[in-house]
């Protein structure tokens, strides 16, 4: 009976220590096992994608695409970001905190990430207004973004921009007249040609601006130059409130060029994209002249902040596409089941994309507007100083580049 009660004592006496031995010792073992699991990822994956239709191409991209895990995990972060800033945008409209003009993402991450990938920084890209994931995937930090849309000094155009016209190096906005940036982005294309720059612009509009005349009178001009340009149409199948079968005699919008090679791709697939947009810049550095590419993509929210989106589609629409479809989820489910990344290390990507979104968003409530003299600056770039009239004629202010 003694024996037995010394026994008791010692293990009590010995009971704190024995616990932090024991809790120390799974501590180990769950970074042992967490190493061992990082080290057991596979380095690349070989995934079969869907087959692009082609116009006027004996062939087209590829039907397979490899990508590693470091390509995997970038992709899936950029377009996380890009996700989550559409959303905080939303919040911050909703509570008058953005105003104006308003056009969100959401839904077509993998157009221009999968565009930005693969091309090079020195490419040139312009679009539409719907322009805040192009924005972010040329460069443009969110806390930037999100600045420019409350309308703050620290903006990415110092607050005088909004939501529709964004600028960085190689990007040429966020244009807010529908279709107007086609024209331009073939004179961007011509300026590569001219200075002999091997550059290629691409240039997007969506479905609601594919039917402009002045886009055809750029295809004929591009074509008839041999001008290194992707004319590249984001089909998200709506307008502004509008279907494409309501507002397209033909929505095939890839042949639309008719003397200009075409090919429809799988939008919401951004190694589709990627495969599609390589194979585009290499047939137009190759001085064929310009490509044509309909993104088929979808759109969460509906036109801008003041279209609900639900008075033209309904919301089981809107979910199915969600469920069966989304870009960052195809993407995720990809990653996992080839042995790229696990899902607990998604995880802490989300959670800490949430952050730079957290503290990009205070950035952007507390930072100051920019000062009533600043209006006048940036008219041209890299040019002297010189007088703008303002309100008034007895009002001047001095232009700054």
């Amino acid at each position: 009976m003694r024996k037995m009660l010394l026994a008791a004592l010692s293990r009590v006496l010995q009971g704190p220590a024995a616990a932090t031995a024991a809790a120390a010792g799974r501590t180990a073992s769950r970074v042992v096992v967490a190493s061992r699991n990082y080290a057991d990822f596979a380095s690349e994956a070989t995934f079969e994608i869907k087959k692009c239709d082609l116009h006027r191409l004996e062939e087209g991209p590829s039907t397979t695409a490899v990508m590693t895990r470091e390509e995997g995990l970038h992709y899936y972060k950029t377009m996380q970001t890009i996700r989550r800033m559409e959303l905080k945008s939303d919040q911050l409209y909703k509570q008058k905190i953005i105003r104006g003009f308003c056009h969100l993402y959401d839904g077509q991450e993998a157009c221009c990430v999968g565009l930005e990938v693969a091309i090079k920084p020195t490419d040139h890209v312009i679009t539409a207004y719907r322009a805040h994931g192009f924005t972010y995937a040329r460069g443009v930090p969110v806390r930037e973004i999100l600045a420019e849309l409350t309308g703050r000094k620290g903006g990415c155009v110092k607050g005088k921009g909004g939501s529709m016209h964004m600028y960085t190096k190689n990007f040429y906005g966020g244009n807010g007249i529908v279709g107007a940036q086609v024209p331009l982005g073939a004179g961007i294309a011509l300026a590569c040609k001219y200075f002999g720059k091997n550059e290629v612009c691409f240039t997007l509009y969506g479905d609601g601006a594919a039917n402009q005349g002045q886009i055809f009178e750029t295809y004929n001009m591009a074509a008839l130059w041999k001008l290194p340009c992707v004319f590249i149409c984001e089909n998200n199948r709506y307008g502004m409130g509008t279907s494409v079968e309501r507002a397209a005699a033909s929505t095939d919008y890839y042949k639309r060029g008719d003397f200009i090679p075409g090919l429809r791709v799988d939008g919401m697939d951004i190694l589709c994209v990627r495969e599609a947009t390589k194979f585009a810049a290499d047939y137009c550095r190759s001085g064929k002249g310009p490509i044509l590419m309909e993104l088929q993509t979808y759109r969460y929210h509906g036109h801008s902040m003041s279209d609900p989106g639900i008075s033209y589609r309904t919301r089981e629409e809107i979910q199915e596409v969600r469920s069966k479809s989304d870009p960052i989820t195809l993407l995720k489910d990809r990653m996992v089941n080839n042995n790229l990344a696990s899902i607990e290390e998604l995880k802490e990507i989300d959670v800490a994309v949430r952050k730079e979104i957290e503290e990009a968003a205070q950035f952007a409530t507390t930072d100051p507007e920019p000062p009533l003299e600043e209006l006048g600056n940036h008219i041209y770039f890299n040019e002297p100083p010189f007088e703008v009239r303002g309100p008034n004629q007895w009002i001047r202010y001095k232009s700054v580049s």
